[in-house]
């Protein structure tokens, strides 16, 4: 009999002390969806030719994408970013501060025990009111050795929605360390294919200031046979010059990336230079695409989202314990004496147990308020979490329809650059043959260097445009890298 009622006595203190949740339980917010990505914008290239949809087990976009571009340089500075750079570092600070937020919260689930000793020496005026001035002394002295135990019992599962809404909190700090991660090795790479194609907008002025000088001797020797007027050596040398100017404007161009990449690596641009290098090729990759749904598991911003949603519905849940009422076990003991010899002796122990229980009756609307301020932050959390799909999705959008358009267009750039060399040709022939003057010669050095320049600023948009497709998808991550933090 005993044995039972002990155990009876155990499980009702058990379900006691568990209690119950107070609050909302939460649910996924759904979001807009599509089946697949836009196949076929306006124009008659297809947005998903040149993409393959990834599958649970691809493997070409891993946590280090950039690998994909083939370019060892660019593999080295990347690797440096992850190592070096100052805003990663700042993020993964707040990770780590976002995980000491769960062990503090966790530990309000355990009993706080304190004590604190002292030693008081009173006297007690006898001119006090209502003082029997027979009971007057000339002080007494108080030794004591307390120790304290407080216990609120979780009834309605604040405590247990704290934890987890700073666990989700954590979650969502993770989520934005690869999102801030991601983002910048984005940004670098994107800076370093604007600094190959400056290294090729270089090479391609260097060679048309070259260019331009030979046909500039090529009037001033036509001027000194007669065979020309001043004006054509005039224009000619205007052409050059300008050619020229467009050569040191690049140069200015190409440092700043220089700069912006040393600064992302953690370097004082002082200290840091790249090599140039013209002829880098520069490697499009085929890029794995999840299908809508497969988004997002593969973004880390709406994984962050998604964990700030959960956290959010736990606080409405916080908010409404405040209508219940909050039960503490509390308890004292330890020692007190008016002498230090005894203070230790079993007849100077003192000690206090009981249960507090409280219970707000009027305040005027204030804990109601509350609850629907955290309502209101969990729409807006949901609000932020849908739109950030959306702009996930726009983004992808973006980038597929960016890389198919300037696929075509590269080639139909490549003709026109074909055809304006041909042009020159035709009409630097002509010149020397005296059918045609020199002004005919300027525009087709005009339009074949703007074609050459075109060529060379679409080959780094479709770079581009591929980073930027990369990190729409997520690059290399996925929702499974989220921590599992401990309950």
């Amino acid at each position: 009999m005993n044995r039972h009622l002990t155990y009876a006595t155990v499980c009702s203190l058990s379900l006691l002390l568990s209690g119950c949740m107070i609050g909302p339980k939460y649910s996924k917010p759904t979001t807009p969806m599509t089946p697949s990505f836009k196949e076929q914008p306006p124009q008659s290239f297809k947005e998903s030719d040149g993409w393959k949809t990834a599958q649970p087990a691809d493997q070409a976009l891993r946590s280090k994408w950039w690998e994909i571009f083939g370019d060892s340089q660019l593999n080295g500075f990347e690797d440096e970013l992850t190592v070096s750079n100052q805003d990663l570092k700042v993020s993964e600070a707040r990770l780590r501060q976002a995980r000491e937020m769960i062990k503090y919260n966790r530990a309000a689930m355990f009993p706080t025990i304190g004590t604190s000793p002292g030693i008081a020496n009173e006297r007690v005026s006898p001119n006090q009111p209502y003082f029997p001035k027979q009971n007057a002394n000339n002080g007494t002295g108080d030794f004591t050795m307390p120790l304290d135990v407080s216990y609120e019992v979780d009834l309605w599962g604040k405590v247990r929605r704290t934890v987890n809404a700073s666990r989700e909190e954590a979650q969502a700090s993770a989520a934005d360390l690869q999102t801030a991660a991601l983002s910048l090795h984005a940004e670098l790479a994107i800076d370093y294919f604007e600094l190959r194609s400056a290294d090729a907008q270089k090479q391609l002025l260097d060679d048309t200031v070259k260019a331009y000088t030979d046909a500039l001797k090529l009037t001033q020797q036509r001027l000194a046979e007669g065979a020309s007027p001043k004006a054509d050596v005039t224009q000619a040398q205007t052409q050059l010059e300008g050619a020229q100017v467009e050569d040191t404007d690049v140069t200015v161009m190409r440092a700043n990336y220089e700069h912006a990449i040393a600064t992302l690596i953690g370097k004082p641009p002082a200290q840091f230079s790249i090599t140039f290098a013209p002829q880098t090729p520069l490697q499009l990759p085929v890029i794995p695409v999840a299908l809508p749904t497969s988004l997002l598991e593969r973004r880390p911003d709406i994984a962050a989202g998604e964990r700030r949603v959960a956290e959010a519905n736990d606080q409405i849940g916080i908010a409404q314990t405040a209508f219940y009422p909050s039960l503490v076990l509390g308890a004292e003991g330890g020692f007190a004496s008016t002498t230090i010899a005894s203070l230790f002796s079993w007849p100077s122990r003192m000690w206090a147990v009981g249960p507090q229980m409280s219970e707000t009756l009027f305040d005027a609307g204030r804990r109601r308020s509350v609850v629907n301020s955290a309502t209101a932050n969990y729409d807006g959390t949901v609000a932020a979490y849908r739109q950030t799909t959306l702009t996930a999705f726009q983004q992808v959008e973006d980038n597929l329809a960016a890389l198919r358009i300037l696929e075509g267009e590269a080639q139909q750039q490549q003709h026109a650059t074909a055809s304006a060399s041909d042009t020159l040709e035709l009409f630097t022939s002509r010149y020397q043959g005296g059918v045609d003057n020199y002004l005919q010669v300027i525009s087709a050095q005009t339009v074949l260097l703007a074609n050459q320049r075109n060529d060379v600023d679409i080959k780094r948009r479709r770079m581009e445009a591929s980073v930027l497709l990369i990190k729409a998808v997520g690059g290399g991550w996925n929702i499974n890298q989220l921590p599992k933090l401990n309950k």
